[in-house]
């Protein structure tokens, strides 16, 4: 069914956006200025803060990706249902900018190991290899080195600006002319530079994250990091929505139907990432190599099985039946609910990947760790509603606009 004479018109906010990215831009200055505090007093050359720093850098990196791919996905599939929810994808994954400028911070660690050589400097320890596996690491060498490093994450970085910024620029420019040309170019474009964000998210995962423990490696890591990304993306969806929900803004143009499927893909994602972090674990466990055991072995200790083990509980069994219900799905207010949850989740899982290889007799929790995460999502939530200040919340030129609106699930 389609709804007849609809109005293709730009739905803006820009006073609601301005306020919004003013309060990210507050939250964002105040956590980050405590986080770097709390790291100074603690006295450890800010080694903790650089860990809890990359914590936060890695949650909100996995928002940008994930929007990413949200719109990627959308043109490749030729997807009507999503035209009155993309522009926010679009919003998400045009702060590539804000991400190449919080990964400036991590540039110190790479450089900077006074007081701190013992642990292989303040972050990544294959910096300066140390300990029992020392000439295995020192055999990764021609790929981890601080040069290589550097000449990596600047092409992801450029590589996804260069693909935001097109498909941004071809979705506003559509507004403006309405022509379906620009859905053509977009879908074509659309297959390749999914094949560019595969490997690009697989291998800043591999850089940024996983080489926190650099004797341990996982092929299927990235498709782990990815299924988390996906889900915080449409888990971040549902919030804007139901946040412009309650101003009395895309109250007709996002529908229950669009929360459905929303709720949906969430259901899909919370599987897809316990049977990746299964497939994980299960094949390591099987193959019993030590330089791969090793990593569980860290997160198994007094300290952390109980993390571990929660995250079964946490990520899979509890939002599992928490999204199962089609009538959660269909209430908005029920959904935000889940959706926030699902971030709060999504951190504890980025956390847990981490913050063993710091330190796995103890888990480290403390101020830090939360006025980091609190001031990145600041500046996240600033970056992402700026962009409503000057653009359409709806890609209102969009053909399949008339479809989306009459989009019912059966």
């Amino acid at each position: 069914m389609q709804p007849t004479n609809v109005v293709r018109e730009a739905v803006m906010a820009p006073s609601l956006a301005a306020k919004t990215s003013r309060i990210g831009l507050v939250v964002g200055v105040i956590g980050m200025v405590l986080a770097v505090l709390l790291g100074m007093l603690e006295g450890d050359h800010m080694r903790h803060f650089y860990w809890a720093y990359l914590v936060a850098f890695s949650f909100m990196f996995t928002l940008t990706l994930g929007g990413l791919f949200f719109v990627l996905i959308q043109h490749v599939t030729g997807a009507r249902w999503s035209v009155s929810v993309r522009r926010m994808g679009e919003f998400a994954m045009n702060t590539v900018p804000l991400l190449a400028v919080m990964a400036l911070p991590l540039l110190y660690p790479l450089f900077t190991h006074a007081g701190v050589e013992e642990f292989g400097g303040l972050l990544w320890p294959w910096i300066h290899p140390h300990g029992e596996h020392a000439a295995l690491v020192e055999f990764k060498s021609p790929f981890l080195n601080v040069g290589f490093f550097l000449a990596r994450s600047t092409f992801y970085l450029l590589a996804w600006w260069i693909v935001t910024r097109f498909f941004l620029k071809k979705s506003v420019q559509q507004d403006q002319d309405q022509s379906e040309a620009h859905t053509v170019t977009m879908r074509k474009l659309s297959a390749p530079s999914i094949i560019l964000f595969a490997l690009t998210i697989s291998f800043a995962s591999f850089d940024w994250i996983m080489s926190t423990d650099p004797t341990w490696f996982s092929t299927i890591f990235g498709v782990y990091i990815f299924g988390g990304a996906f889900l915080a993306i449409n888990a971040l969806l549902v919030i804007s929505a139901y946040y412009l929900r309650t101003r009395n803004v895309m109250t007709e143009q996002i529908t229950t139907e669009h929360y459905h499927d929303l709720g949906k893909f969430m259901t899909a994602f919370t599987v897809f990432w316990a049977y990746i972090a299964f497939s994980q674990f299960m094949l390591i466990w099987y193959a019993n190599i030590p330089e791969e055991t090793v990593w569980f072995q860290h997160r198994v200790t007094e300290a952390w099985s109980p993390w571990s083990y929660g995250l079964v509980f946490t990520n899979f069994v509890i939002p599992f039946f928490g999204f199962l219900s089609r009538w959660t799905k269909r209430n908005p207010k029920v959904l935000m609910f889940w959706a926030a949850y699902t971030l709060v989740v999504h951190w504890v899982d980025i956390y847990w990947l981490i913050m063993p290889n710091m330190d796995a007799e103890t888990v480290p929790f403390s101020l830090v760790e939360i006025t980091t995460a609190l001031g990145a999502f600041g500046f996240f939530v600033w970056a992402y509603s700026r962009q409503a200040t000057k653009h359409s919340l709806l890609a209102y030129g969009d053909p399949n606009l008339e479809r989306c609106l009459g989009h019912v699930n059966y």
